[in-house]
C-alpha cells in the first residue's frame, strides 16, 4: 500500500499534550492518527461525540445576562461559604 503525507496545524501545547498522551500509551503520533482515521473510514463517521458545550447555549447566556445586569443595579446578595462535614 502506498504511503502519502498528511499535515496539520496545531497549537503548539495541543501538539505537545498530544505527543506527551502518545507516549505515556506506548504510540507515536502518526500510530494515533492512523488508527482515528481507520476509526473514521470503518464506522463512515468522527467515532465521538461532537457536540456544543451547554455552557454556551444562548438559554444559559441568557441567564449569565440576566444576572450580570442584577449586580449592575445593585440586586445581589453575598453568601458565606457552608462548610459540610464529610
Amino acid at each position: 500500500m502506498a504511503q502519502a503525507t498528511l499535515s496539520v496545524r496545531l497549537d503548539s501545547r495541543d501538539k505537545q499534550s498530544f505527543e506527551n498522551f502518545c507516549h505515556d500509551v506506548g504510540l507515536n503520533v502518526s500510530a494515533a492518527i492512523n488508527i482515528f482515521v481507520r476509526a473514521v473510514i470503518k464506522a463512515q463517521r468522527i467515532p465521538f461525540v461532537i457536540e456544543r458545550d451547554p455552557f454556551y447555549s444562548e438559554e444559559n447566556l441568557n441567564r449569565i445576562r440576566q444576572s450580570l445586569a442584577e449586580v449592575n443595579a445593585g440586586r445581589y446578595t453575598i453568601h458565606e461559604p457552608i462548610e459540610v462535614e464529610q
